[in-house]
This record gives structure tokens, C-alpha cells and sequence, in this order.
């Protein structure tokens, strides 16, 4: 898909630490239509490193989404979010939880600390892929973002 004069694409931070499914997420969204920048952290200190623009990080695009899983080692998902929606820089970037986790306490906590929305991870590999595309299609051609300026 070539890139079209003046749309530039979308830049998704992805914080997994499971390699498969970093994996499967990258080929969903090679096979999306919306051309995409898929940056990746393992864990949640990384995460949050990225976002400021921390140490190896500080080139870094600001992204137009972070999909977080909860389960991540150093910092856990819910302490990531927590700071994200704290953060008057970055409070306005959606953030879709995408875990294997189902449990109800998780899927309120997270809506508690503003997560945009909450995605069990399917473990079949075809319905992850197309659980991914979805959320791209979803966030990307139905909703309306607010504009991703540069941040510091």
C-alpha cells in the first residue's frame, strides 16, 4: 500500500511481553487497510519511557493508540494506565487493554482508570488476527481521534 501525499501513518505503541502474540499482532496489522507505524515495548517501565520520550526513546512518534496488556513485568498494565490517564500529555490517547485476562475485577479497574475499552485476547490465532483488524477499523475509520500534535 503506497502512502498517499499528506497522510502520514498511524502510530500504534503496542506493550506486550508475550512474543507470539507481538507476533500476531504485527502480521494483523500488516494485512490492515490503514497504513500503520506498530511500535513495541515488553514491559511497562518501557512503556512509559516511550511515551515521555525517555533515554533510547526520546525520538520516539507520540502514538495515535497504545493497545496494553495488563499482565507486563516491572510495571503492570493497570500502574501504566494509571500514569497515561494521569498525564496531561497523554491522557487524550486511547488506550484498548488487550489481555488474556477475563476477569471482572480487571475489566472494572481498568474502566476505572479510563481505559477506552477492554479486549479479552481470543488464543485461537485467526480470531486474534481478526480481533486486531477490528480494533484498527474500529478506532481508525469510525471514530474520530483528536489530532496527534508532537509531544515532549
Amino acid at each position: 500500500m503506497s502512502l498517499s501525499k499528506g497522510i502520514r501513518p498511524v502510530e500504534i505503541l503496542l506493550v506486550e511481553d508475550n512474543p507470539g502474540d507481538i507476533r500476531l499482532t504485527k502480521e494483523a496489522m500488516k494485512e490492515a487497510k490503514i497504513i500503520n507505524n506498530l511500535n513495541v515495548v515488553e514491559d511497562g517501565v518501557e512503556a512509559l519511557a516511550y511515551l515521555r520520550k525517555k533515554g533510547k526513546f526520546k525520538d520516539a512518534n507520540r502514538p495515535d493508540m497504545i493497545l496494553l496488556d495488563i499482565n507486563l513485568p516491572k510495571k503492570n498494565g493497570r500502574e501504566v494506565l494509571a500514569e497515561i490517564k494521569q498525564d496531561k500529555n497523554l491522557k487524550q490517547i486511547p488506550v484498548i487493554i488487550l489481555t488474556v485476562s477475563k476477569a471482572e475485577e480487571d475489566i472494572i479497574k481498568t474502566y476505572e482508570l479510563h481505559a477506552n475499552c477492554f479486549i479479552t485476547k481470543p488464543v485461537d490465532m485467526d480470531q486474534f488476527i481478526k480481533v486486531v483488524k477490528s480494533i484498527e477499523d474500529f478506532w481508525f475509520s469510525v471514530v474520530k481521534l483528536p489530532p496527534n500534535k508532537n509531544f515532549h
